[in-house]
């Protein structure tokens, strides 16, 4: 059985079995290390930056080191752009990129159903991080106290983050030795 999203350590070692031949390290010197590849690590790194962003200004803001309006500029603009690019990103991978990659090597099945699995939580942590960040946006606008749903959210952007990246990690960690190893020519 494959471990949910939120407890998940890494991808199981039955899933592993590409990685041991195309390891982290040595995916910039493959021949077959593309614009494809480069886009979609770029991608992910987007996400972990905006994240991070995110985390930082409402740290800043709690600690009194940035004005509630500047705060809720700064959470509007990246909250945005992360929801839509985020929501963009799977639904790429979902309709076009994942059952074409899982067609390739069979041994990888449950792994695309892990990845699918990891979109339908990461749906229902976008939701909740949407109506937590719209929360913090209604109580600056309205000049309600902004400072405890500024709580509320940063507290969850922590286990959003971390859920997050540990979905970025595994996929990453799935899907680019596979782009490696098949170079697929209708994807590359």
């Amino acid at each position: 059985m494959i471990e949910s999203l939120a407890d998940r350590q890494g991808l199981p070692d039955a899933l592993r079995v590409l990685l041991e031949d195309y390891p982290r390290e040595a995916w910039e010197s493959s021949d077959n290390f593309g614009t494809l590849i480069r886009f979609w690590l770029d991608r992910h790194m987007m996400f972990r930056r905006l994240m991070t962003s995110l985390q930082g200004e409402t740290e800043r803001a709690l600690d009194g080191n940035l004005d509630e309006r500047m705060l809720a500029a700064r959470v509007s603009r990246y909250g945005s752009m992360l929801v839509g690019e985020l929501h963009g990103h799977h639904n790429i991978e979902d309709v076009h990129y994942f059952p074409r990659l899982r067609q390739l090597d069979r041994r990888l099945e449950k792994g695309f159903d892990l990845l699918d699995g990891d979109h339908l939580a990461l749906d229902a942590l976008l939701e909740t991080f949407s109506v937590s960040a719209n929360n913090v946006l209604n109580s600056v606008s309205n000049g309600a106290d902004w400072r405890a749903p500024t709580d509320v959210f940063c507290k969850g952007l922590h286990g959003f983050k971390r859920d997050l990246n540990r979905h970025l990690v595994d996929e990453e960690d799935l899907i680019v030795p596979v782009l490696l190893k098949y170079a697929p020519a209708d994807l590359m």
